[in-house]
């Protein structure tokens, strides 16, 4: 009798074994030859080298599935076991406008048509400015391509950063210590983060610095590379910060620019560095300007309205 092992990633143990290991049980059921134990995060099997072979190539399709497509159902096993593929993108019917899949499967795609300019210019460009108003879903989709860049190993981190500019609120005033105070600026980072990946994966990405949220003053003296660095609200930079940003970038790396000129918070007479940038750099090779406008908004019927009115 031959023993073979599995290795499955501690953050997807739950979703692959199924709630009380009901996927396992299923799976159980195509391979009544084998003994399959699970231990931990490691699958144990026992039986004909054969037999032991043919699992490994159906659980290697099911964990390509998984990190994929973020589930792993009954259905979904069922596919790949009856299927005689050996490639997953033969198994499953792939929508080409869909750029990952988000929390429980959730297909995440360009919806309007300068987010897909967007994604275009991306494939074409190392730095891409998306500039225009809130709800438009620049940063959303900053974020899509990264988490995408980051599974397909273009790249081996993702940076998110933002301005700690107050927005009518000063920093002192809130409580709890620097991070603690630095964190609500970051917010919005986080909010689409937790919604394209899933919170233990995200959590051990965190851990392991694989992605990184910092306010972009703690970009100074950094390079970075294999990267895809996102610097959102860039409006609330300074000239001299954002020359600093963009000359972070280092080999092999994509950087993505957002900000919404309308809502600036500098005080005084600080000028924004992202309308300087769309003046300076306009005509660069390399470097692309995506501009949103109201008809990209992907929030409430009414922030159209908002937006039309205010401008």
């Amino acid at each position: 009798m031959t023993e073979k092992e599995i290795i499955i990633e501690q953050n997807g143990i739950g979703e692959v074994f199924g709630v009380n290991d009901v996927n396992l049980e299923f799976l159980r059921n195509f391979f009544p030859k084998i003994k399959i134990v699970a231990r931990g995060n490691m699958i144990k099997t026992y039986g004909d080298e054969n037999e032991l072979e043919y699992f490994n190539k159906k659980m290697s399709l099911l964990l390509n599935f998984f990190e994929r497509y973020n589930r792993l159902t009954i259905n979904d096993i069922t596919e790949i076991m009856n299927s005689e593929k050996e490639n997953i993108d033969e198994i499953v019917f792939q929508d080409k406008e869909v750029l990952i899949y988000g929390k429980s499967g959730k297909p995440i795609s360009a919806k309007t048509p300068n987010q897909k300019v967007m994604v275009k210019e991306f494939a074409k460009n190392d730095l891409i400015f998306a500039v225009g108003p809130a709800g438009t879903g620049k940063t959303y989709i900053a974020i899509a391509l990264a988490v995408k860049a980051l599974k397909d190993k273009i790249v081996q981190r993702i940076i998110l950063s933002r301005p700690a500019v107050e927005a009518g609120e000063k920093l002192g005033f809130l409580p709890g210590d620097f991070k603690e105070k630095l964190d609500p600026y970051l917010q919005a980072l986080y909010d689409a983060l937790d919604d394209i990946l899933p919170p233990k994966k995200l959590g051990m990405l965190m851990q392991d610095r694989i992605v990184q949220i910092a306010p972009l003053a703690y970009m100074r003296g950094r390079t970075l590379s294999n990267s895809i660095v996102i610097l959102d609200e860039a409006q609330n930079s300074t000239i001299n910060q954002l020359k600093m940003f963009l000359t972070r970038m280092g080999e092999n790396s994509k950087f993505i620019v957002t900000g919404d000129i309308t809502q600036i918070d500098l005080e005084g007479d600080k000028k924004s560095g992202l309308i300087h940038a769309k003046n300076k750099l306009k005509n660069v090779d390399g470097i692309s300007f995506v501009e949103f406008n109201e008809k990209d908004v992907v929030r409430h019927p009414l922030v159209k309205k908002i937006i039309a009115l205010y401008d």
